[in-house]
């Protein structure tokens, strides 16, 4: 009698094994899984020619390269190569090309933020015939902002047969460094900036601040935006508090009081201004 071969293990039971023997959270597994197929679909159609370039930012930028170090992120910040008119046709044309076994589509409306200069999408994703996962994807102007060639440093995924997407285009860390700490402290900033402080924080203390290349682009974003004065003044402000506290206590950081936090920013603000 000759026997049927096995069928391949579905996605989700292999991500719930792995997950389990590696201590992961299976829900943030699942989004880096996410967030390396899309860019392995822009790569390719950088590769090919339909995308001038990408990078990525914001959290999923700390993500790839911290892994379980950084905090979670939901959503991923992308920049294109090309103007706001072509932004979204640019990346609709380069998602139907897919990525190994997974597909993408856009689905739902698209949410244009005016002020911020970026639109809104959300990205379905496939594996094989099944849905995998909805990514919200924000689109972002483009800059003269350098690039690092990052290895994620995301665990798991050799064990569950996906593909690593490597090196990933992310935003220069300097540069990140230096965005961060303008919109954290700018006039009337909002609540959802007090992560912005924990980041850079995080960042200087694995040893990954460069005080000097963060001065340079610090100086030059300063001076572009023209909202306030470099080296900027910082007080918590009391509604980030709670925020501040938690997300510290998660990370593991050496303090969680509001507090101290407000002291090693200013210290650490005071080293990127002084570097030079």
């Amino acid at each position: 009698m000759t026997l049927r071969p096995r069928p391949p293990e579905r996605l989700e039971k292999t991500l719930a094994r792995v997950a389990r023997d590696q201590g992961l959270d299976q829900e943030r597994l699942r989004r880096w899984v996410s967030f390396l197929g899309i860019c392995g679909v822009l790569e390719r159609a950088t590769v090919e020619g339909l995308l001038a370039g990408y990078y990525l930012k914001g959290g999923v930028a700390m993500e790839l390269r911290f892994a379980q170090r950084a905090r979670a992120t939901k959503d991923l910040d992308l920049v294109l190569d090309c103007d706001r008119r072509t932004r979204l046709r640019s990346l609709e044309q380069a998602l139907r090309l897919g990525f190994d076994q997974f597909s993408f589509r856009l689905k739902g409306q698209v949410h244009e933020i005016d002020l911020a200069d970026t639109v809104s999408v959300e990205v379905a994703i496939q594996h094989r015939s099944r849905a995998w996962q909805t990514v919200e994807v924000d689109l972002g102007p483009t800059s003269t902002t350098t690039i690092d060639l990052v290895e994620p440093a995301i665990a798991g995924l050799h064990e569950m047969g996906v593909p690593v997407t490597s090196p990933v285009r992310c935003i220069n860390l300097s540069e990140q460094v230096a965005q961060k700490l303008h919109a954290c402290t700018a006039p009337n900033t909002s609540l959802t900036r007090a992560r912005d402080v924990l980041d850079i924080l995080l960042i200087e203390t694995l040893g990954q601040l460069d005080y000097t290349a963060a001065l340079v682009s610090a100086r030059r974003d300063f001076r572009e935006r023209a909202t306030h004065d470099f080296p900027p003044q910082f007080v918590v402000p009391p509604t980030w508090r709670p925020e501040l506290e938690a997300v510290a206590e998660q990370l593991g950081f050496p303090v969680f009081a509001a507090r101290d936090i407000e002291r090693m920013f200013q210290e650490t603000i005071q080293r990127i201004a002084t570097s030079a």
